[in-house]
């Protein structure tokens, strides 16, 4: 069965997101941490535009918002706020709001950043077993005044190294805050979600499920196939295709190519292979493949993406 096309927007960068969503330009190419209040000061008593084309952000996202009227929408459903506040959104998926959603009150933070900021960082991988930035979730955490004041301390250290210079250590301390962050978010993750079963998957919770676990194994693999993950999910090929084109704006050989790039980021700055060894360990053949598509994807050769970054 087709789906019908929809159109998305794709956000690559920091900027790009600030650009889009009318937030003050980033002090840091890979992060930025935005008070929402203040924001909303420098529109005025505005709303946010209205927003109905899906976004992909290829970006991390947290945020802790108070005052938000109207509903998000975070892959094919929506994301219930409520009571809770604390939301949290995936590079490669899609969120959306309605165009009724009523920011004139909103209060809290919002924190955005690029996955290249980790990439050599053993949070890179880690932040992939964190379950509360998958599509299952959708629903934000409900925090008691005493969480919420954990974060908003984790968050003015954030804010402090954030508006300081950049220096040769700002990255790593932006990480271990960062760390410390995820960590207090997983703790209150766990805690409202402790007794509560795991609904069935749908599809594409269930392809998202199996493209974590084949892109964290560590080793060598062969290079991944539409087919394999067809046959792993029991649909056709060209359904699977149809269906991730349809909710993510990309079909199955896309979201493979991304997770090939991700993996190749963290195996050029977190380990000694040369360029060749890692192809082979991505499972390509010849290396020069391997080559030609992290250009295609980066704009960079892997030689120059170790380079630049170290």
């Amino acid at each position: 069965m087709k789906h019908p096309a929809k159109e998305f927007l794709v956000l690559s960068t920091v900027t790009e997101y600030a650009r889009f969503y009318g937030l003050p330009a980033p002090a840091h190419p890979l992060l930025t941490l935005i008070d929402l209040a203040y924001a909303r000061e420098l529109a005025g008593t505005q709303k946010l535009p209205s927003i109905t084309t899906p976004v992909v952000q290829q970006l991390y996202t947290i945020f802790l918002k108070r005052g938000l009227k109207g509903t998000l929408y975070y892959g094919h459903q929506s994301y219930d706020f409520g009571e809770g506040v604390l939301g949290f959104v995936a590079p490669g998926q899609v969120f959306a709001v309605d165009e009724t959603l009523d920011a004139s009150g909103v209060e809290g933070w919002l924190l955005v950043f690029h996955p290249d900021l980790l990439t050599k960082y053993p949070l890179g991988k880690k932040i992939a077993s964190y379950g509360f930035f998958s599509y299952e979730v959708h629903e934000a955490l409900h925090l008691s005044a005493q969480e919420e004041g954990v974060l908003d301390s984790l968050l003015q250290g954030i804010k402090g190294e954030y508006e300081r210079p950049i220096d040769a250590f700002s990255q790593d301390v932006l990480i271990s805050q960062l760390d410390v962050l995820l960590n207090y978010a997983n703790r209150f993750y766990h805690r409202q979600f402790l007794t509560r079963r795991t609904p069935e998957h749908d599809l594409l919770s269930r392809f998202e499920a199996q493209l974590t676990t084949y892109f964290t194994q560590d080793g060598e693999q062969p290079l991944p196939t539409v087919q394999y993950f067809a046959d792993e999910l029991n649909v056709s090929p060209a359904y699977l295709s149809d269906m991730l084109r349809s909710l993510t704006g990309q079909n199955t050989q896309q979201h493979l190519h991304h997770g090939l790039i991700e993996k190749a980021k963290r195996l050029l700055l977190t380990t000694s292979l040369s360029i060749n060894e890692t192809a082979f360990q991505l499972g390509f053949e010849y290396p020069q493949y391997f080559t030609r598509l992290f250009k295609s994807k980066t704009g960079l050769t892997p030689a120059a993406f170790r380079l630049s970054v170290n």
